[in-house]
């Protein structure tokens, strides 16, 4: 699906907690590759799609983890639909994951900050980009006439997503938005290495993977996209 083109701490909280055995150090487990933390997501997701009302993994060992030293497992770009929250579509605990929320999942230069900071800072190994079946935002780039004006920070969004829109106008109207969706998702994923120079060299030394996904309201399932796959020869160059 993705083309090629252009990656205070609370140490009392911590001592207390290892102090009864809660638990261990966070650098006592090696970190997941990007491929790891992939196949974590998707059996998070599994256990969502089967069993739904399933608690999360969330107890007094995972808080006091979370609340010492952040090590969330990957970044997370999704739209902002109340209907779509990443923790619970992948059964995720507390401090698993950086979720970055934006409609329609535009890149604008806050998201793309967001995710440079998960990346570099917090050495997540995989970035996702998801969006999700009937998304409004992209409806909205549909529906609403470029001469049409919302409002410049709606016009912004809309603008954002219309060469998406724009790709997908020879598809038929019945499967129109889901190609629009899966398109913008695409977009997005390319923007993290267009827009960004430090995610590409992130993405090019293989420090970090990227990976889009489109979520299905009705069933609760996620699809994946394959790894986008950096130029063979990327990794001989910086940013």
């Amino acid at each position: 699906m993705l083309r090629r083109r252009p990656s205070i701490r609370l140490r009392v909280v911590l001592a207390a907690a290892l102090a009864v055995g809660i638990v261990r150090p966070l650098h006592a487990v090696p970190p997941p590759t990007g491929a790891e933390a992939l196949a974590r997501l998707k059996a998070g997701n599994a256990t969502f799609v089967a069993s739904p009302d399933a608690a999360l993994p969330i107890d007094a060992a995972r808080r006091a983890a979370a609340a010492a030293e952040p090590a969330p497992l990957a970044a997370v770009l999704s739209c902002s639909d109340s209907r779509v929250p990443p923790e619970v579509i992948f059964h995720a605990g507390l401090g698993d994951l950086f979720v970055v929320r934006s409609a329609g999942n535009v890149t604008d230069h806050a998201v793309l900050a967001s995710l440079e900071y998960a990346a570099d800072r917090l050495h997540v190994p995989l970035v996702v980009v998801m969006g999700h079946e009937s998304c409004d935002a992209v409806k909205a780039a549909m529906d609403t006439p470029a001469t049409e004006t919302l409002g410049p920070n709606l016009d912004y969004l809309l603008k954002a997503i219309r060469p998406s829109v724009a790709a997908t106008a020879s598809t038929p109207e019945a499967s129109r938005l889901r190609a629009a969706i899966l398109r913008n998702v695409e977009d997005s994923v390319n923007d993290l290495a267009n827009k960004s120079a430090l995610l590409k060299h992130l993405w090019e030394t293989n420090a970090v993977t990227f990976v889009g996904a489109y979520y299905e309201l009705s069933t609760g399932r996620v699809y994946f996209s394959e790894p986008a796959t950096p130029p063979v020869s990327a990794g001989k160059h910086g940013p």
